[in-house]
């Protein structure tokens, strides 16, 4: 997007006007693919301490760079808003001075600062790596925060013989660690991630964790600004053991370390009550089943009389707050699709404050949402809907406000697909299972329409009433898309997700089947042009469902798993798929993995197959989609191989292949669309 494109759709969104009803404006035309450059959403909101004013990102799509940009604004509690950064600078992670009169925030990484009071901004650090998990010590003088620091390995062979200038090959790479690649992320360079602090003046970033351990997670001050708290696996194990995480105090002038849980399963996310003198932080006990949900947790400074307070609530915990009294926080989870905030006191009582948290997954209708909470309770969050991805809204003492509508431009002159929300019953055990359906623009229920099942990866994850644009782009094609959360899926308790422990693929096939019988039952939909797809956990049941029904006319699997055998040997995090998903490594218990493995039931398929995976998929790697290929292949199965080349597992990240996915999809369920009547 160049400046004058943006500036004009800058000044188009700027006035905000909260009651705005978008029913009153004339639509015109469904949407189009290249109007995935025009989402924008908002994310990392930050209210001052007061509560007046609200620091947040705008995300937008860059046109030109062909990737999300992202720049820090300002919002008053009447909905005026203020950019603070420009477009040339990729911005985040603001976070408050505690004086509120500065922001300290990273871009192009580096750590900045501006000064509200004369808009003027510096960059702090000269980093060679770039920063993560900002945090001000309260008494303003310290900046904190986390960055991977390498390690010098020198290679273990020197070749003799080179003569000067020649041009020999590039040197062999020698791996010799666990973890060596991670999707999105690559091949990873030798070094671990420690915890640094900087003056807030400038200067230099002064090293306080060391050791062969990483410690990425987020920093707590102690109110008193002399120690940080914080999650790391220190133990001997770590490489074999990753999800063993626990909570550290780090003085600052000793530099001691004080190790405050001792269980077996993940501690993490630790928060200091605003008093000092207790730790509410997120963790579980490891029973090694495949989903587990995070329980929320307050114990004592010293990590004594440790308390769980959500486990009756058995939903899993996002993320949290505490309120400035230190009596109770504000929680989010998700229940039923739906990303909520609730109060929670300390004798685990919850209180329910809204359930439009999320929107900030904006490709495909995933939960997720983020917040924050001023000293006097007031809370800044994104806000979920079906026709926009996140925006910027407040909550206060019972009152929700819409602050920004950076999407209303899209709205005005594209149309988007409504969106129904129902339930059905299971026919393997008759339980409640919950689905969305997305009508196509101009929807007619005196037509037949195709119909697209649209599965959602993981398996753990949940769809939920969100924006979702690729599945939005489908049915401006003139597709009904049903979307559903069959069992294994997160938000309806920790039994609901743990009915495929160690049975994925099974019965959550039925259950997506029954989600379709209840749509095609409704009567507005051809039973002839009925298509699948889905990506990644949604890949494997698209592949697993085509081997076990015909009534699909064409089928689209994106970034599947095909043999589990070779997933798990090949997969960035072999480590815990193969201790949490399966009941023994695969060369001692081969029958189970092909038995729920694609592979293993390619015979029985007739369904028309593509397969749609980014050539640097780390997580589910294009290997996978290869088999399958080449055995519909050997098997006559009309087929097609689509590669996203730089794409890793998550396609969207580059708006054009955001673009090219439905578009890929669309094309090949039209190749098998029935022939209508001229």
């Amino acid at each position: 997007m160049d400046i004058k494109m943006y500036l004009t759709k800058l000044m188009f969104g700027f006035l905000v006007v909260c009651s705005f009803s978008f029913a009153t404006l004339a639509v015109t035309t469904p949407l189009e693919y290249d109007d995935v450059f025009e989402i924008e959403f908002v994310s990392d909101p930050q209210p001052d301490r007061k509560g007046e004013q609200i620091l947040f990102v705008r995300n937008w799509m860059d046109r030109q760079t062909d990737r999300r940009s992202s720049m820090l604004w300002l919002a008053d509690t009447k909905g005026q808003l203020q950019a603070l950064t420009g477009v040339a600078q990729n911005a985040h992670s603001p976070r408050w001075a505690p004086d509120n009169r500065k922001v300290a925030y990273i871009a192009d990484q580096q750590i900045h600062l501006y000064w509200l009071d004369t808009g003027r901004s510096v960059q702090l650090s000269r980093l060679n790596q770039a920063p993560a998990n900002l945090s001000w010590s309260p008494d303003g003088k310290w900046l904190a925060f986390t960055m991977f620091t390498p390690l010098n390995k020198p290679a273990p062979v020197t070749l003799p013989g080179k003569p000067a200038n020649a041009d020999w090959a590039k040197p062999p790479i020698y791996i010799d660690n666990k973890h060596y690649r991670a999707d999105g992320a690559g091949y990873l360079a030798a070094g671990f991630t420690h915890i640094y602090i900087m003056p807030t003046e400038g200067g230099n970033a002064i090293q306080l964790t060391s050791g062969e351990f990483n410690h990425s997670s987020s920093l707590s001050w102690h109110p008193d600004s002399t120690a940080l708290y914080f999650s790391a696996n220190r133990h001997n194990n770590w490489r074999e053991l990753t999800n063993n995480t626990e909570l550290f105090r780090l003085d600052l002038k000793s530099r001691q370390l004080t190790e405050l849980t001792s269980r077996f399963g993940p501690d993490s996310q630790p928060q200091v009550s605003p008093d000092g003198k207790k730790i509410a932080y997120l963790g579980y006990d490891d029973r090694k089943l495949s989903h587990q949900a995070m329980r929320l947790y307050v114990m004592d400074l010293d990590g004594k009389n440790s308390k769980n307070l959500t486990e009756p609530l058995d939903r899993s915990i996002n993320s949290f707050q505490w309120q400035s009294n230190s009596n109770s926080l504000v929680i989010s989870y998700d229940s039923e699709g739906k990303g909520v905030l609730a109060d929670l006191n300390l004798s685990g009582r919850v209180t329910l404050l809204t359930d439009d948290l999320g929107g900030v997954s904006y490709s495909r209708p995933y939960s997720g949402g983020q917040f924050s909470v001023a000293d006097n309770g007031f809370i800044a969050y994104t806000q979920a809907s079906t026709s926009h991805p996140a925006e910027l809204a407040t909550l206060y003492r019972g009152k929700r406000q819409a602050l920004t509508a950076f999407n209303r431009d899209l709205l005005f002159k594209r149309e988007m697909g409504k969106v129904e929300a129902f339930w059905y019953e299971s026919s393997v055990d008759q339980r409640k299972l919950q689905g969305w359906i997305i009508y196509p623009p101009g929807f007619d229920a005196s037509k037949k329409y195709p119909l697209i099942l649209e599965i959602h990866g993981g398996p753990h994850t949940a769809y939920g009433p969100y924006f979702a644009m690729e599945l939005q782009l489908m049915a401006a094609k003139g597709y009904v898309v049903l979307y559903t959360n069959p069992r294994g899926s997160t938000s309806y308790g920790e039994d609901f997700a743990n009915l495929i422990h160690h049975n994925y693929p099974s019965h959550d096939f039925n259950d997506l089947m029954d989600g379709v019988d209840q749509v095609v039952n409704r009567g507005f939909i051809n039973d002839k042009e009925l298509f699948i797809t889905g990506g990644s956990g949604g890949g494997v049941l698209t592949t697993w469902s085509i081997a076990h029904t015909n009534r699909f006319a064409a089928a689209v699997a994106v970034n599947p798993v095909i043999n589990w055998y070779s997933f798990v040997l090949s997969a960035d995090m072999y480590s815990y798929f193969s201790q949490y998903w399966f009941p023994a490594l695969p060369w001692e218990n081969p029958e189970h993995y092909l038995k729920h493995s694609p592979i293993q039931h390619v015979g029985k398929v007739n369904t028309p197959t593509m397969l749609l995976t980014g050539e640097s998929d780390f997580r589910t790697p294009i290997s996978e989609t290869e088999q399958y290929y080449q055995a519909l292949q050997l098997r006559g199965i009309e087929t097609a191989m689509v590669r996203i080349p730089g794409a890793s597992h998550a396609i969207h990240t580059r708006p054009s292949n955001m673009m090219a996915k439905p578009a890929y999809i669309i094309y090949w369920f039209e190749k098998y669309r029935q022939k209508r009547e001229s």
